[in-house]
Parts: structure tokens; sequence; C-alpha cells
């Protein structure tokens, strides 16, 4: 009972967060003159990526590298899969010409690299394969690259998005909003886990797969909710740089800092999980593309929907 509790609480918490952050950081870029991407590739994206720092550096302090890796992979092919399905088929979003060419690429990049990392075995003989310290800091350097191509884009003013007319509000207020924000999305999404975990680890499930599912679900909510807001709100830019930025922040930086912290061998999550992940980030840039020229569609929403559940339904019969 106290798990379901958990469970509901959490996801209040969270759908009150992402409200307030989206309110939060819209007001700042208006006022700084910034852009929506640019704001959803940082703030947002660094304050809805905090859960997964937090859960991945703990679970390798821990020892448990199924879990530290699981919750990045998992939670950016729910990113790219779930989330963006889902926002789609809510609202089409309309994806600038600038973020398909430059910044989805980078997710590409982001998780190839991460495959490369994983793959000892594969590409240089080992015995197994983990994410050393040597990995982690050459993901930190990517990450330091990509905040240094962010901050480039701020000053060149980013790319203007169509939406609503942003509130404005006083700045004391809109940090305000930002940070309650963050904190009901951080501490929200912390009880979402832990009471899906303690539902999970009851019915006998392996900790990768928790990671790769519940642990990753539960700590992308904050993503799901943002992006979904933002999207009604009309801020296309908030509800895509999202996204992207927490998925380059998830393998940049989490999975550095973690490996970094200590080296995780890769356990169970194993070269299919890899190609998902891969997978996903290419559909991704190529919904963007087709079909409508630079927007996301309903139908093309449902179909990254339903890759996700085909995903998910082969981690159940692997189980």
């Amino acid at each position: 009972m106290l798990d379901i509790i958990f469970l509901i609480g959490g996801l209040a918490l969270i759908l009150l967060g992402a409200n307030g952050l989206t309110d939060g950081a819209a007001a700042v870029a208006k006022r700084f003159k910034i852009s929506d991407l640019v704001i959803g590739l940082t703030i947002v994206a660094f304050g809805t990526s905090a859960p997964e720092l937090v859960i991945s550096s703990m679970a390798a302090l821990g020892g448990s590298a199924d879990m530290a890796i699981g919750n990045v992979v998992g939670s950016n092919i729910f990113n790219v899969l779930a989330i963006i399905g889902v926002t789609a088929i809510v609202l089409p979003i309309k994806v600038g010409e600038g973020t398909l060419s430059k910044e989805i690429p980078l997710v590409i990049l982001a998780s190839f690299v991460l495959a490369f990392c994983a793959n000892d075995v594969l590409l240089d003989g080992g015995t197994s394969n983990v994410i050393s310290r040597i990995d982690g800091f050459i993901l930190l350097c990517f990450f330091l690259i990509f905040l240094r191509y962010t901050f480039a884009i701020a000053r060149n003013g980013g790319e203007e998005t169509e939406g609503e007319k942003i509130k404005e509000m006083p700045i004391w207020k809109s940090t305000l909003f930002i940070l309650g924000g963050l904190a009901g999305l951080i501490y929200g999404g912390q009880l979402f886990v832990d009471g899906a975990s303690g539902i999970a680890s009851s019915l006998g499930v392996s900790e990768s797969i928790i990671g790769l599912t519940i642990v990753a679900g539960g700590t992308s909510l904050p993503e799901l909710a943002t992006s979904v807001t933002a999207a009604l709100k009309k801020n296309s830019g908030i509800a895509v740089g999202n996204v992207i930025g927490s998925n380059l922040f998830n393998i940049f930086l989490v999975l550095g800092c973690s490996a970094t912290i200590s080296p995780l061998p890769m356990g169970g999550i194993n070269n299919v999980d890899m190609l998902v992940l891969v997978g996903a980030a290419i559909l991704f840039w190529l919904v963007g593309w087709f079909f409508k020229k630079r927007t996301i569609t309903r139908v093309e929403g449902a179909l990254l929907v339903i890759c996700y559940v085909v995903y998910m339904g082969y981690l159940i019969v692997q189980q």
C-alpha cells in the first residue's frame, strides 16, 4: 500500500513541478532574449536529468552498475520513443531546421559513443564490457563540448519557435517557479521510483530490467510531464530541447560522472539495448525530416510509442 501511495504522490508532484518549471523557464527565456530551445537544452534538461544523475551516481557508489547503466540507456530510449511519441500524439511537434541538422545528430553521436565505450569485447578483444574511468572522462569531455556549443547558440540568439505569448513575471517569481518546479520533479521522481522499485522487487525482477524499465521510466517522468506541458503551451522549443538536452546530459554527464566514480561493468545491458538506443535516435531524426517535413505528426508519434511498446515486450519475454 505504501508503494502505491509513493507512486501516486510522486506523479502528482511531477505534474505540478513540470508546470512550474515550464512557466519559469519560458519567462527567463523571454526576459534574457534566450530562445526556448536553448532553455530546454540547458536549464530544463539539467533539472529533469537530476533524478538520473543522483540515482546513477548512488548506484555506482553502491556497486549496482546494472542499475546505473540501465537507468541511462532506458531513460534515453524512453525519452525519444515514449516522450516524443506521446507529446506528438497530444499535439504535433514543430522541429526547427537547426535542431534537425545539428542537435538531433548530436543525440545520434552520443548514442554511438556510448555503444563504442560499452563494447570492449567486440572492439578491443577484452574479457568483459566495462565503461571504464577513462571512458567516463571521455564522456565528460564530450559534455564540455556540448556546453560550449549550447552557449554559442545562446550568443547567436538560437532558433525562433512559434507558440503562444509567454507570460511575463518578475525575476524572483520565475526563479521561484524554476526552483520549486525542479524540487517537485526531483522529489516526485524519487517517490515514484521508490514505489515502483518496491513493487518490482517484490515480483523478483532483475536489477538490469528494473534499471531499463521501472527506474528509467520513473526518472524520465519529469521529461515526459515537462515536454507534454510545454507542447500544450505551444512552446515546442522547450518540448524538443528538453528531450535532446536530457539525452545528452544522461550519456555525457550522468554516465561520465558515474563511470569516473567507479568503472561500470555492463552486466545485463547488452548490444540489443545499445542497438535500440542508437536506432531510436536515428528514428527521431527521420520522423522530423520525412512525412510532414519538420513536424513530428500524430501518426509518427504513434509509431514511436509502438516501437517502445515492442521493446518493452522484448524485455519482458527475455526476463
